[in-house]
């Protein structure tokens, strides 16, 4: 019997996937040490979960600036990019593929963050949200908005991101401009009110990433990169859509062919928008014509809805967030169709083992 699709091997740039199944993202805040550097339990987390055909690492962070959560492993250090080495050589041995999430919190941050200065943003507007501090979650502030130098300077901060992900054994890397951090908070009419280059149209809006895309020509090959993108989301992580927010997406997806890269990630809509106007309710099945190659999309997905997605032709790769957490052995699992162990939501940002590394194997 011929394998359902989500356990086919698949061609990324110059990586050969074992399947099609990819670790999404996850904040796990383990790096609770001087310098946020990722250590030997990060690198055994990340090694127990290496058979899924892609992992792509939790956001790490590309400059102090960029911080908007605590415990979170950076990648703008010496020191982190050695504790990332552990990461990759984990994964690597056992021919697991890696690229690292590169992040950017923007106002979705906190003073206490910053040595009690302002995160930065496009504009000096409150999202409304949480930041996750020493204190817990705390309520977002009106920021400060970027200044040209700024904006350069954070352009830098993902290039150095890039270069310090190579150095440390990644694979490859994803730009993370989406759920409402700095570079979603630029295309979005809600979190942006400029008048410069960086506001007004959907170009201007949009600029930021074609500008961090730009200055990664030499650093990295571009085969080797990805982006990941919510295009409808709306009423959570201070995003609200408008008229302008889909042919935004649509505006920079379609740019996005021009660059050969790796993939671009998508998101289904966090919330209902099945009310919305402006909304997209199906987010690959809308986008797909626009991109020509390689996309993931995430979402709740399970192996049927996975297989379905695929199938469909709707998109090339599904990842799978929480179940990842709690089932390191996953592809494994959905292969035998075997009965999966159930997360605790309790540990997801805790700083220990426990919810970490400690959940068994179908063997054990």
């Amino acid at each position: 019997m011929s394998k359902s699709i989500l356990f086919q091997p698949y061609t990324l740039g110059n990586s050969t996937l074992k399947n099609r199944m990819v670790m999404a993202p996850m904040t796990r805040s383990r790096s609770n040490n001087e310098g946020n550097v990722p250590t030997a339990l990060t690198a055994e987390y990340y090694g127990q979960r290496a058979t899924a055909g892609l992992i792509v690492s939790e956001g790490t962070f590309v400059s102090t600036k960029a911080v908007g959560f605590i415990n979170v492993p950076g990648v703008y250090s010496a020191a982190q990019t050695e504790g990332w080495k552990l990461v990759t050589k984990a994964v690597h041995e056992k021919g697991g593929t890696i690229f690292a999430q590169l992040w950017h919190t923007g106002r979705l941050s906190h003073p206490d963050l910053h040595n009690g200065e302002l995160p930065h943003a496009p504009s000096a507007l409150n999202p409304f949200a949480k930041a996750y501090t020493n204190d817990g979650f705390v309520d977002t502030v009106v920021p400060k908005e970027m200044t040209m130098e700024d904006i350069k300077q954070t352009v830098l901060d993902f290039k150095n991101g890039a270069k310090n992900a190579i150095t440390a054994g990644f694979d490859g890397v994803e730009l993370h401009a989406a759920n409402g951090y700095l570079l979603q908070q630029f295309f979005n009419g809600y979190s942006n009110h400029r008048s410069d280059e960086y506001g007004g149209s959907i170009e201007n809006k949009s600029r930021i990433l074609f500008d961090i895309l730009d200055a990664l020509e030499g650093v990295i090959d571009y085969a080797k990169v990805g982006v990941r993108l919510n295009p409808s989301l709306h009423n959570a992580q201070g995003m609200m859509l408008d008229e302008q927010t889909i042919p935004t997406y649509e505006y920079i997806i379609n740019k996005l062919n021009e660059y050969g890269l790796a993939y671009i990630h998508l998101t289904e809509p966090f919330t209902d928008v099945s009310e919305v106007p402006f909304a997209v309710t199906e987010v690959a099945k809308h986008f797909r014509p626009f991109y020509k190659g390689t996309l993931i999309i995430n979402k709740g997905f399970n192996k049927e809805t996975g297989n379905k997605v695929l199938e469909d032709g709707d998109a090339d790769l599904v990842a799978y967030g929480v179940p990842f957490i709690a089932n390191p052995d996953l592809v494994a699992r959905y292969e035998a169709d075997a009965p999966l162990n159930t997360p605790d939501q309790t540990t997801f940002y805790t700083d220990t083992e426990k919810g970490y590394i400690d959940y068994p194997a179908m063997a054990e």
